[in-house]
């Protein structure tokens, strides 16, 4: 069984339609209890930091997910905000601290007045995988996949870094460490191989 943490973070009817569609046996949960029985995770979110850490802090979930993934490697999909949560710090609306699993902070994009690239990166782009990964399993190296975030990740050069896209600058776009897989895209939008991406991690028993 796959849980969806709902952490009053966005609409999660897209990840967990894609999740059974692969095959996944899926339960949507604000009850931190519930991920104690889930053989895999997923901390989906669209939203303002803050508002995320707010929300897994108020429903009792930081304990639960630190026993969970950092103690029984139990696997951890961060998707979009999901992901960036996982970082040690974001800019968002000042400066927050995350759940800190990545020595990584979060920024903003900031671009010219007159550049012609806007904010929020919305749409198809390309990801470049830059570490093997189980996880990419039948996904080309480069493939597009859907961005919808105004916030990146500054981590490019990090050995957590597994892929990378450019928009302006490269930012990361998945990252990886043991058990734990996030993505800045989101797969469930990102049609066959977004698809594929997930099947993997539905199939993934990581060591």
């Amino acid at each position: 069984m796959i849980a969806v943490v709902d952490y009053q973070m966005g609409n999660l009817h897209s990840i967990v339609k894609a999740l059974e569609f692969v095959g996944a046996d899926t339960v949507v949960t604000s009850d931190p209890l519930v991920l104690i029985k889930a053989d895999k995770i997923v901390l989906p979110g669209v939203g303002a930091f803050p508002d995320g850490i707010a929300h897994l802090c108020d429903n009792n979930f930081l304990s639960v997910l630190e026993q969970e993934v950092l103690k029984k490697n139990k696997p951890l999909l961060g998707i979009c905000l999901g992901m960036q949560l996982l970082m040690a710090s974001s800019q968002e609306f000042g400066l927050h601290t995350g759940l800190n699993y990545f020595p990584a902070a979060v920024k903003k994009f900031s671009f010219p007045e007159k550049s012609e690239l806007k904010i929020p990166h919305v749409g198809w782009n390309t990801v470049t995988q830059t570490v093997d990964h189980v996880l990419f399993e039948n996904i080309p190296k480069e493939t597009d996949f859907y961005f919808v975030h105004s916030y990146y990740v500054d981590a490019v050069n990090a050995p957590f870094s597994l892929a990378t896209c450019d928009y302006g600058q490269k930012f990361t776009a998945i990252i990886g460490h043991k058990n734990i897989i996030g993505t800045q895209f989101h797969p469930e939008k990102s049609q066959k191989f977004g698809l594929k991406f997930l099947a993997n991690f539905v199939n993934w028993q990581p060591t």
